[in-house]
């Protein structure tokens, strides 16, 4: 039978016509159905969360019509939504938390890390209905969910400036306490003990608050991906959930046949492997599971679909992870994209390309006329980068 998956995907609430980010999430979700839409800790984020299906087909159009009612919703406040780890216009001065008492303690004990939670990832959920097996699952494809990273990279844009990374996300958010890999932990009950440790101690508040890579749903029968950025196209996020389902699969497998486990308890190299993904994305090296050495990404790349192979053919993936693969690899990275139009045309252009990718349009619509000319351009401050593109962030052109 075919494992089943779902998506939560975060998005940015943003201005039209200055390409801002702005606290206008309840003007989105205004009308929405609450068991679709949601809110997040800042309230310039929305997230929608999908069915469950069987099919990758199934979940395209699932997120497509998703993405289209979140655009409607958003148009008519002059607003848009914009899927990517985080966007290029936007000033933390700027953002509200949203209210809550939750929310509260989290900026208040938190204070920069969750005023700076200006990201958005994606999220997939695989059916893993043995908790004990998921916490084993979870420790199996751990050495591999950076180059997850590495596909989904989106976020090279920090409050106007080019950070040099092609997830800057992936750095804010392993600032939190709980995030990053989560170790090997024997079965449910190890893990589970670990998570109240965690919260009697004091530094985190519940065990929603756990932010690993990977986790085993709290709430559902679901192993949890949440290492990636947010994906502009929605082809990404399909791409990402069959690798996922795949990586999942194969180590169910494995661990039903007895084999030696895939990380060997060897841990200390997956935030080192995550840095890399998060710095280079699709167009530099990246760390190759099987020899820990670097290696070009496309060839990581490849590495991991001829390993996830046969599980893609059973579920019936194989065509159209690959076709999806090879299209990112020459494409390259959203980073790289982002990348190419700020250096050409400037970070609203930008943030006009990651909109239209985000609704599925191939070109960005026309802007609109304002009755203030002056506000279609983004502030001095937030002008595009004045240094050339790197060699290896050119690379694939």
């Amino acid at each position: 039978m075919t494992v089943r998956i779902g998506v939560e995907e975060e998005f940015h609430v943003v201005e039209v016509g200055t390409g801002l980010l702005v606290p206008r999430a309840a003007a989105v979700l205004e009308g929405l159905p609450e068991q679709t839409f949601t809110t997040e800790l800042q309230q310039s984020t929305v997230e929608s969360n999908s069915g469950v299906h069987s099919s990758l087909d199934g979940l395209y159009s699932d997120v497509i019509v998703t993405r289209g009612r979140l655009d409607t919703a958003a148009s008519a406040h002059g607003l848009a939504v914009v899927a990517a780890g985080t966007v290029p216009l936007a000033r933390t001065a700027d953002i509200r938390p949203t209210a809550g008492d939750r929310y509260r303690h989290m900026v208040d004990e938190y204070r920069m890390i969750a005023d700076e939670q200006l990201i958005c990832g994606t999220h997939v959920h695989v059916d893993v209905p043995d908790r004990d097996l998921a916490v084993r699952v979870m420790c199996e494809v751990s050495p591999w969910l950076h180059v997850l990273l590495a596909l989904s990279a989106s976020s090279p844009f920090w409050e106007g400036a080019d950070t040099g990374y092609a997830s800057w996300r992936t750095m804010l958010w392993q600032r939190w306490p709980t995030a990053g890999p989560p170790g090997c932990f024997a079965d449910a009950a190890e893990y589970d003990a670990a998570v109240r440790c965690l919260v009697d101690s004091g530094v985190i508040s519940d065990a929603g608050m756990i932010y690993y890579d990977i986790r085993p749903s709290a709430h559902q029968p679901t192993l949890e991906l949440r290492i990636c950025d947010a994906c502009p196209r929605a082809e990404t996020v399909v791409l990402i959930a069959g690798l996922f389902r795949a990586l999942v699969t194969e180590a169910r497998e494995r661990i039903a046949a007895g084999g030696v486990p895939a990380c060997a308890g060897r841990h200390e190299w997956l935030r080192a492997a995550a840095w890399r993904a998060a710095r280079s994305g699709l167009e530099g090296n990246l760390i190759d599971p099987g020899t820990r050495h670097e290696a070009p990404a496309a060839e990581v790349v490849q590495s991991l679909l001829r390993r996830v192979a046969p599980a893609l053919e059973a579920a019936g993936d194989r065509h159209t992870v690959r076709d999806l693969a090879e299209r990112a690899l020459a494409t390259g990275s959203a980073a790289h994209r982002m990348r190419r139009t700020a250096a050409g045309e400037g970070l609203l252009a930008c943030t006009d390309m990651t909109i239209a990718e985000t609704r599925g349009d191939d070109h960005p619509r026309p802007r609109p006329v304002t009755a203030d000319p002056g506000r279609i351009a983004p502030p001095e401050r937030f002008a595009a980068p004045t240094h050339p593109v790197r060699p290896a962030w050119a690379a694939g052109l």
